[in-house]
């Protein structure tokens, strides 16, 4: 495992370490030739969820080092992890818990088939004997089952097909939010790292889209070192394996966790390395783009223009045929779902601040509104309340493209879809709020407050339409782009390194910023991407997408607005409620404002409770 990780782990570096040259080449020239794209109109809100939790609630886990099932507390933080404790009050008084689970990579299943399918498919030949007792048998008819291709699995169930639809929603929006764990802040070591294993994947004539990039960068390189070992591994240990089918299986995943765990380990500890180099070059590098910025620029066109006309014959014959009669069916299959995606985000806001603006006519005005605003402004991290949004995203398929496109799974364009939902939702909020919260020194009573809110509303979706549209078109483009892409790169084109001259028309002093397969690869983008542009450009024009045109660009229509929005956050819980400010950390913690509410806040003796054994002691994980 270790030889296997290192050897790996070893040739990623090397491609990390020339794209970072390229990755801080691309953020100097940016931040000196600025931005002309068009500006947001909406605020983004900078801490979404600070002192929040998204969901607590009690359910029911399998515990397998002693094979019985506990009633188990489950907190979601405003981080997404899973938390588990013994109980309500091992939370309260803040016990350690009993695990913690990174969600990243996992799907959640809410079916014992489904699970053992997947289980059988693992480890090819160990199949149990129809009539025998399978792996996992559920108490209740509501299994939540993660399931990890490496890691280790865990199994909860719940009593009710209510409590399992919030459950599944509030775990789904935990793998959302966990896979996409490089940040996008950081405009260095986050394009670096996402293109190095792009390279790597190429390098092993990998070119289609890969549904493990999932997590944080250690997770992302623990996928692609298990992605080669394990077949590895299963074909070594696989017959060696002793016991009933269902043992087999057992250990095949305890095996399974234990490398991954162990490749984690060496991976963090060997990518931090790396990346700790390259920072410490970084002051260098800068200072040497500074300088010859000019110079680089000219040798990068010198190059590109060498192997522009080395490639591009070739790559124009390869997209007319093999691309372009595609295009404008895949851009059909993305724009349908999404765009009903975002309808969706749009109609459960005007929905939410409309039933508000209800509630405050009938039950009385500025008194009620810092109670439902104290709800209203995380809409966006309700799982239960978005989920209507994330399911038009669902309907996603690209039947018949997949295959001749190389896309191993369409769940790398939904959740992305879905992340940029749930931000436009939460923009939208604070908007909202932000708006709201500048009136009420001048508001008289509630018809002036009821009106206020209705005229404040109906700016903020003016607002929605212009900057939704700007998103999607992005998200369309990028999609199409990573779909059709990889066919380009993967054609039989020559050697463009040789065809185009070689190294030697890079000076010494750029070939850390300048490197050929970038710019052949940009030169093959620069084929793909005018068609892409093109055909974004005509469904624009079909009113049923609800997309602006082109040529309809706001810049900074409303700059006293995204003054505002650089203010203090609001906390409309402490400034309206009269909640006294100093509080014990313990209470404070127990009164943790949650954004999900509880279906069932069980006292005292737990349904559960009737299917539990004997307790036994039970290992911390």
């Amino acid at each position: 495992v270790a030889e296997k990780t290192g050897k790996v782990l070893g040739e990623f570096c090397r491609c990390y370490k020339e794209q970072y040259g390229v990755a801080l080449f691309n953020s100097v020239r940016y931040e000196i030739e600025g931005n002309g794209g068009p500006q947001a109109q909406l605020l983004h809100r900078k801490v979404p969820l600070e002192d929040h939790v998204i969901y607590s609630g009690n359910l029911f886990q399998y515990i397998e080092e002693n094979k019985k099932w506990r009633n188990r507390f489950c907190v979601v933080p405003h981080n997404y992890g899973l938390v588990l404790y013994e109980n309500k009050l091992a939370y309260e008084r803040e016990l350690p818990p009993r695990v913690l689970v990174n969600s990243a990579g996992y799907k959640i299943l809410t079916s014992v088939d489904r699970y053992l399918e997947l289980v059988n498919s693992s480890l090819p030949g160990v199949t149990p004997k129809s009539g025998h007792a399978p792996i996992l048998k559920c108490p209740t008819d509501f299994p939540l089952i993660l399931w990890h291709p490496y890691a280790r699995h865990y199994y909860f169930c719940v009593m009710t097909g209510k409590e399992q639809e919030k459950w599944r929603a509030v775990f789904q929006d935990c793998v959302r939010h966990c896979n996409n764990g490089i940040s996008e802040d950081s405009k260095v070591e986050s394009p670096a790292f996402t293109d190095a294993v792009r390279m790597y994947r190429q390098s092993k004539e990998q070119y289609g889209t890969w549904d493990m990039l999932c997590g944080n960068e250690t997770q992302v390189l623990s996928n692609l070192v298990m992605e080669e070992l394990l077949p590895e591994l299963r074909t070594a240990i696989g017959p060696r394996l002793k016991g009933k089918a269902q043992e087999r299986q057992r250990t095949w995943i305890q095996i399974s966790d234990a490398v991954y765990r162990m490749v984690y380990e060496q991976t963090k500890a060997q990518y931090d390395a790396a990346t700790a180099k390259c920072e410490q070059e970084r002051p260098q590098m800068e200072s040497t783009i500074r300088t010859d910025m000019d110079q680089i620029i000219t040798s990068k066109e010198h190059l590109a223009s060498k192997i522009r006309a080395f490639v591009l014959p070739k790559a124009e014959v390869c997209v007319r045929n093999h691309v372009q009669p595609y295009i404008s069916s895949i851009l059909e299959a993305l724009m349908t779902p999404t765009s009903q995606g975002f309808a969706e985000v749009r109609e459960v806001f005007f929905k939410e601040v409309t039933d508000m603006n209800m509630n405050i006519v009938n039950e009385g005005g500025l008194e009620k509104l810092a109670e439902y605003m104290e709800k209203l402004s995380h809409l966006a991290f309700h799982p239960v309340k978005m989920q209507s949004c994330y399911e038009k995203m669902e309907q996603l398929k690209l039947e018949g493209l997949q295959q001749r496109f190389d896309v191993s799974s369409t769940s790398v364009f939904k959740q992305r879809a879905q992340i940029h939902m749930r931000q436009q939702m939460d923009d939208a909020m604070y908007t909202f709020e932000t708006l709201l919260h500048q009136e009420l020194g001048k508001l008289q009573g509630k018809d002036d407050l009821c009106k206020s809110i209705q005229r404040i509303l109906e700016r903020v979706l003016k607002k929605y339409d212009y900057d939704s549209s700007t998103v999607r078109k992005k998200f369309f483009r990028e999609a199409l782009l990573q779909i059709t892409m990889g066919l380009g790169l993967s054609m039989d084109g020559g050697d463009p390194v040789q065809g185009a001259g070689g190294w030697e028309l890079i000076f010494e002093d750029f070939a850390s910023f300048i490197l050929v397969e970038n710019t052949y690869e940009e030169v093959v983008l620069q084929s793909v991407m005018k068609d892409i542009m093109q055909a974004v450009k005509e469904a624009a024009v079909q009113r049923k997408h609800n997309l602006y045109r082109d040529s309809m660009v706001m810049h900074n229509s409303d700059p006293n607005l995204h003054l505002l929005g650089e203010g203090v956050p609001i906390d409309w819980g402490e400034e309206h409620s009269g909640q006294p400010e100093a509080e014990h950390d313990a209470e404070k913690r127990r009164r943790a404002k949650q954004v999900v509410s509880v279906i069932q806040d069980y006292e005292g003796v737990l349904p559960y409770e009737a299917l539990l054994q004997p307790s036994s002691p039970e290992p911390r994980e």
